[in-house]
């Protein structure tokens, strides 16, 4: 360490005996030398880049030294005094393209082209704050007044629409700066601000604009909840509907059935009708034929078996059974003190 020390304190005085400097270049600059006199070569300035974090040695009055900022810069235009590159208010005052004045805050994100610093040196600016105040500050204040006062007023309430005239805003500004050796990265804005009267008549606006969608809102709910409320009147009565068909569909199922079963019973007897008929029918004939005498005197016979039979005597000249009482007649002889036995009577009348 020391060594070097000596080193470049021996350089030093050497330089100055023969009349020599040091020039030097920070860590994101870059240098360009310019020539004044010369015993050979061009004189003017140098197309070569001196990188940076270096030191150069030249000859003193006849050699000129500019470096640039290679770092990206930021000229902030604002209304606030003193945040930005003025002391004072600085933003961008313009109009609308429907009349209304209004001012916007705007920062401008530039660096060089390292590899065009010798023509910028010659043909632009001599050095960082010429460049920053005479080129892009001017530039960067006329044309974005241009490109943002093509929104109209309610247009600047939406982000999206700043955003695009900002991105044109900044293709618009590198052709135009391009060309000076200056690269511009981005177009940024900030806050905007509208004349006071008419900022206030926006807010008031804003504020019936809300209360209406409020009362719209207010109006969805109560639609929806009339829309809840009908549904759920349609789902009682369709279950009503239903409570109902089901008490019918029963009713008419146990009526169906009875009918079946009323139905199937009558032509149980009207069957039975039938062949109780037939059979009359068949015994009618059967009685008509010659075997039926023989067949009346057969149940004539069994519906008297194990009866007792009493005779009386009803010649002319003697009982007379329409004039005796049978049952006295009956009683005399004993015959109620049968037990337990059967008695058959004639009908009364003359045999």
């Amino acid at each position: 360490m020391k060594r070097m020390i000596y080193m470049f304190t021996i350089l030093a005085w050497l330089s100055v005996l023969s009349g020599c400097f040091f020039y030097s270049t920070g860590e994101t600059e870059v240098g360009v030398r310019t020539r004044k006199f010369t015993l050979w070569g061009p004189t003017g300035v140098e197309d070569k880049v001196y990188p940076p974090g270096s030191t150069y040695i030249f000859l003193p009055f006849i050699n000129d030294w500019n470096t640039f900022d290679t770092k990206l810069q930021n000229l902030e235009m604002v209304h606030e005094a003193g945040r930005g590159d003025r002391r004072t208010r600085d933003d961008l005052l313009f109009k609308t393209i429907d009349g209304n004045d209004i001012s916007l805050d705007v920062i401008i994100a530039y660096r060089i082209d390292i590899q065009q610093a010798p023509h910028i040196l010659q043909d632009v600016a001599p050095d960082d704050r010429t460049l920053r105040d005479k080129v892009v500050r001017t530039v960067a204040r006329s044309k974005p007044r241009d490109i943002f006062g093509e929104l109209t007023t309610e247009e600047f309430y939406v982000a999206e629409k700043r955003e695009i005239q900002a991105q044109r805003a900044k293709e618009i500004l590198q052709e135009m700066l391009g060309p000076m050796g200056i690269v511009v990265e981005k177009v940024l804005t900030k806050d905007y601000r509208f004349n006071a009267e008419y900022q206030k008549a926006i807010e008031d606006k804003k504020v019936a604009d809300q209360q209406v969608q409020k009362n719209r809102s207010a109006q969805h709910a109560a639609l929806e909840e009339y829309k809840r409320k009908l549904e759920e009147a349609k789902g009682e009565v369709n279950k009503m509907v239903a409570d109902a068909d089901g008490v019918y569909l029963k009713a008419k199922i146990d009526a169906d059935a009875y009918y079946e079963k009323q139905k199937l019973l009558a032509e149980a007897i009207k069957a039975e009708g039938v062949a109780e008929a037939k059979g009359i029918q068949e015994m009618n004939n059967a009685l008509a034929g010659s075997g039926g005498e023989a067949f009346v005197k057969l149940r004539i016979a069994e519906a008297l078996q194990d009866k007792r039979i009493m005779l009386l005597p009803i010649s002319e000249g003697g009982m007379n059974l329409k004039t005796t009482d049978i049952n006295q007649l009956i009683n005399t002889m004993g015959i109620r003190g049968l037990a337990g036995s059967s008695t058959a009577v004639p009908n009364q009348g003359k045999q």
